[in-house]
């Protein structure tokens, strides 16, 4: 035997798995001594634990997942909340959000919520079932009631994209976000200036109507509520659609000579939408009617849009590292994120034939 190997017991025989009690046989120890070495517990030490994991590694001994997420009381899984899946924006985000968890080995399981008057039924199924170690919730609000329930539950909880004072939170600075898009087209000479909305139950889109609102009136420019369409959440997705975009559009086409110079859209979703309605009534982008966008998702460099980046990849890392930490009982005070938005210039503004990246 090569010195320095671990011999297995003649009964085990190369194809029968390495438990833990060879483990323990072989180290000289207990099981529980064992067990305490694998999962990295207080109360052994340092030296004892080296002996078993080195032993451990030369027998091959591979843990029990299930028996280990028992001793531990984890399921290492986070619970993501979710509204209207099927949209571009959220798509992106539970990538990222999924990447990082997967350096952790944390999974995934995702409750999807496809109309605002469900909302509490998915909250309370979260909180009934109890079958992760944390909960990220996207773009949704909690009431009072909800967020002390989560509290009194003592559930790890950061909600990404929406915010409340009794739970930790990261969002994007959407009025900002919003009045930077609005005073790129001011500055490009823009004097009338629509704009196209999601449903206003929806945090993202009333912030962003505030950015737009304040942009125009610190340039002293009129708020026509003629030129602006804030999308139904019928359609799905809070309104921030490709089909919401299109039909707001259609009908702002209708204006004919009261038709905006310039659109900012609240979606990149709904700038597609926005420019198939254009490109239909043959007017053409930005010589007719310039866009700028926000989000950034993946398409939109394809499409030539001017739009404003939301840093997901970066939210992402942050709510999973401070849910985290949360889960580890290890939380530093309140935690209220927000992370800006940057300008990106593209063909739709007018502004520039070539993209350029400009900070907030």
């Amino acid at each position: 035997m090569p010195q320095g190997k671990i011999a297995l017991n003649k009964k085990q025989g190369p194809d029968l798995a390495v438990t833990i009690y060879d483990v323990a046989r072989a180290a000289g120890v207990g099981i529980g001594t064992v067990s305490r070495a694998m999962n990295n517990a207080n109360h052994i030490h340092p030296d004892t634990r080296k002996r078993i994991m080195e032993i451990a590694s030369q027998l091959n001994y591979q843990p029990n997942g299930v028996a280990q997420r028992l001793a531990r009381r984890k399921t290492f899984t986070i619970a993501s909340v979710v509204p209207f899946f099927f949209n571009y924006f959220y798509l992106d985000l539970l990538k990222y959000i999924q990447n990082e968890l997967g350096h952790c080995h944390y999974d995934l399981f995702v409750y999807s919520i496809d109309r605002f008057d469900n909302m509490n039924q998915v909250f309370d199924r979260v909180l009934a079932e109890r079958k992760t170690d944390g909960i990220l919730i996207l773009s949704l609000e909690l009431g009072a009631d909800y967020a002390e329930k989560f509290r009194h539950a003592k559930v790890p909880v950061v909600l990404v994209d929406a915010t409340h004072a009794q739970l930790d939170s990261i969002v994007i600075a959407n009025r900002k976000g919003a009045l930077v898009a609005t005073e790129h087209l001011i500055h490009l000479g823009h004097r009338r200036i629509g704009m196209i909305n999601g449903d206003l139950n929806s945090f993202p889109a009333r912030s962003r109507l505030q950015g737009f609102h304040e942009a125009m009136q610190h340039h002293g420019l009129e708020l026509d509520p003629i030129v602006m369409r804030m999308c139904d959440a019928q359609t799905g997705a809070h309104g921030f659609n490709e089909q919401a975009g299109y039909l707001a559009m259609q009908e702002l086409l209708a204006l004919k000579s009261a038709l905006p110079t310039a659109l900012f859209i609240a979606a990149d979703v709904q700038a597609v939408g926005a420019m198939r309605a254009i490109h239909e009534a043959r007017l053409r982008i930005p010589d007719d009617i310039a866009i700028v966008g926000f989000d950034d998702i993946d398409f939109s460099k394809y499409i030539g849009l001017t739009t404003m980046k939301q840093p997901l990849q970066e939210m992402a890392r942050l709510a999973v590292q401070r849910l985290l930490l949360c889960m580890e009982c290890r939380p530093d005070g309140d935690f209220h994120l927000e992370l800006n938005p940057k300008l990106v210039v593209r063909q739709t503004c007018g502004a520039k034939k070539q993209p350029v990246i400009v900070s907030v």
